[in-house]
């Protein structure tokens, strides 16, 4: 299982759309995505300030676009749980909504952090 954070609008977006992507499908040329141990320092050091994330639990032998595991894009991770030198999962293309096994909330601490859900799969 890989994870993608966005947010609860974006999701919906794309189960109008019957595909989901992100913008960094066009910056960087890949969607960015995250190990389960990575989820909560990435979403506390890029998405801190954004309300309504979602997490996408993905099953990553559904997809059918690439998926490579590399080096962050972004080295600068706010945590000692995840190492500069982690790598993470990247899809080359579109997300296929049937790879999503299924979608959680990422819960809002008392302090303004985020936190894995205690069912995220």
């Amino acid at each position: 299982m890989i994870y993608h954070i966005t947010t609860g609008t974006a999701w919906q977006q794309a189960k109008r759309e019957g595909r989901y992507s992100a913008e960094s499908l066009k910056t960087d040329g890949f969607i960015h995505c995250s190990a389960k141990h990575q989820v909560e320092p990435v979403a506390n050091s890029f998405y801190k300030d954004i309300d309504d994330l979602v997490l996408l639990c993905i099953d990553e032998n559904k997809l059918t676009n690439e998926l490579r595991w590399e080096d962050p894009a972004h080295p600068t991770i706010d945590s000692g749980t995840v190492s500069n030198v982690d790598q993470f999962p990247h899809v080359y293309g579109d997300i296929n909504l049937d790879a999503v096994a299924e979608v959680v909330a990422l819960v809002r601490l008392e302090n303004g952090d985020y936190a894995l859900a205690t069912d995220t799969p």
